[in-house]
């Protein structure tokens, strides 16, 4: 796993705090943060999330429903929307990443049920240190 990867989900399994995560985001060029969005929106989508995900990825995300990421999170058609929100204009950014960091939290939370015999996941093992190449700071 990268350590983009690293971060991103240490970001959504609480690992790292999300201000920490808010800071690293702000100080990306447009195009990192454009790659790091759609990073994200792939691993939202590897792990599962559904458009009912979105209330409470809403919530931890810390962002009202009223901004555009958040009504587009709900609308159904997950995967078309995700393409919206990465592609929102640059000074919606922090709160599509918050969002993203969210969804893929709640979405990587409900798969660690079925994970919870163990499993292969890298991502599943970072507060271990297994399977990763840098570990938690």
């Amino acid at each position: 796993m990268n350590g983009r990867a690293v971060i991103l989900n240490e970001l959504a399994q609480g690992i790292r705090p999300l201000a920490a995560g808010v800071s690293w985001f702000e100080e990306l060029t447009d195009t990192e943060q454009y790659e790091v969005l759609r990073d994200l929106a792939g691993f939202c989508i590897q792990a599962r999330a559904t458009s009912e995900d979105g209330p409470e990825s809403i919530r931890r995300a810390g962002i009202r429903p009223t901004h555009t990421p958040a009504v587009l999170i709900t609308r159904g058609h997950l995967t078309e929307q995700l393409a919206k929100i990465i592609n929102l204009p640059p000074d919606e950014r922090v709160k599509a990443f918050r969002l993203l960091v969210a969804l893929l939290g709640v979405a990587d939370d409900r798969r660690r049920r079925f994970c919870a015999d163990g499993c292969g996941h890298a991502w599943h093992h970072l507060r271990t240190g297994e399977g990763t190449e840098t570990t938690a700071t």
